[in-house]
């Protein structure tokens, strides 16, 4: 993606276009907020710098293998748990953030766009996205409310099981 603008808001403008990307982690951000404003903090300040991580990690090591199956299962994982709704500790949602955010990140600098202005844009937005939906979840009081973010994880899940039927297809 390129904007015209450099790279960091290439990175930010790669973030919102590509739904590989931003699909888990608006899952993530409604999970952890459904769980309250720990699970919240927890999911905010894991994924930005996992993602920075496995970024350089991406460019530092090369990986010339790719495993597309591995980001809709994790998206589906993600949907289905704002779906369901069940408890989930703090370092929980900081370990899938970390999972996510390492993955996702290798998966940017294998696709050569892993500049470190790119990976600081996708983890600005990403630290945004979090915070503003997380937050947004967390303070929901209604079952109603809480009910149309459960829909939303499904809709995401569903979204991901169409992502892992195109990584399936023959090329």
């Amino acid at each position: 993606m390129t904007t015209g603008l450099g790279p960091f808001y290439d990175g930010i403008a790669h973030f919102f276009t590509t739904p590989e990307d931003l699909l888990p982690v608006l899952a993530l951000s409604l999970v952890a907020g459904l769980r309250g404003p720990r699970c919240g903090r927890a999911a905010l300040f894991a994924l930005p710098p996992a993602w920075i991580v496995g970024t350089v990690s991406g460019r530092l090591f090369a990986p010339h293998w790719a495993w597309p199956v591995f980001s809709a299962v994790l998206t589906i994982v993600l949907g289905a748990l704002a779906a369901a709704d069940r408890p989930l500790p703090a370092t929980a949602a900081a370990g899938l953030a970390v999972a996510l955010g390492l993955w996702n990140g290798i998966e940017l600098a294998r696709a050569g766009a892993g500049a470190l202005g790119n990976s600081l844009g996708v983890a600005c937005a990403i630290f945004a996205v979090v915070a503003i939906l997380a937050a947004l979840v967390a303070s929901l009081r209604l079952a109603w409310t809480r009910i149309a973010v459960r829909v939303a994880g499904s809709w995401i899940a569903a979204a991901a099981l169409f992502m892992l039927g195109w990584s399936l297809r023959p090329a």
